[in-house]
């Protein structure tokens, strides 16, 4: 059986006909037409679904850093005896006032409604990780949508050409019809 080439994530590679009149069988250019253009929706259904996964990346991103930027600081202020003075967001347009005395531990929301307690080593670990986590699955789905451009390309020509030979072959056909 024959090897599919694919790229690292699986996606396969879209074949390019560069012989139309030997790819096609005789009758078969209308199965070949549907199956190319079958082929370029499902490109583009991997293609929608990778740009909402970029999106949700880039969303995240920001809001790690933020956390591990502020696990940062209140490693660096453990040391103080004085308590920090913050204020937090209760709701859209409410602020509150807070005194946070120095500790070793912080509590890191996971997600659907669940927080963890981290020791701040912890939590920075943790959040490093998640960190160079998301920017590799975001350098990936960066690739993998170049790729699938690459394929819907390949195969918006190769359909363009199937039909070119279909016209062809009728215009030939119409001619010898009058002859």
């Amino acid at each position: 059986m024959a090897q599919i080439e694919a790229n690292p994530r699986g996606i396969p590679r879209a074949p390019f006909v560069e012989k139309v009149e030997e790819f096609v069988a005789p009758g078969e250019i209308e199965s070949t037409l549907r199956k190319f253009q079958e082929m370029a929706q499902k490109y583009r259904f991997m293609e929608t679904h990778l740009l909402q996964r970029k999106k949700s990346l880039e969303t995240k991103m920001p809001e790690i850093k933020k956390t591990l930027d502020m696990v940062g600081f209140l490693m660096s202020k453990k040391s103080a005896d004085e308590p920090i003075e913050t204020q937090y967001e209760l709701n859209d347009s409410l602020l509150a006032k807070a005194s946070i005395a120095p500790s070793d531990k912080v509590y890191l929301w996971l997600g659907a409604n669940v927080m963890l307690e981290y020791s701040n080593v912890e939590a920075l670990e943790l959040l490093t990780s998640k960190l160079a986590s998301a920017k590799q699955s975001l350098s990936q789905v960066d690739e993998d949508l170049e790729y699938l451009r690459e394929q819907i390309t390949t195969m918006e020509v190769n359909t363009a050409r199937v039909y070119n030979y279909d016209v062809k072959l009728r215009r030939v056909k119409k001619d010898s019809n009058r002859e």
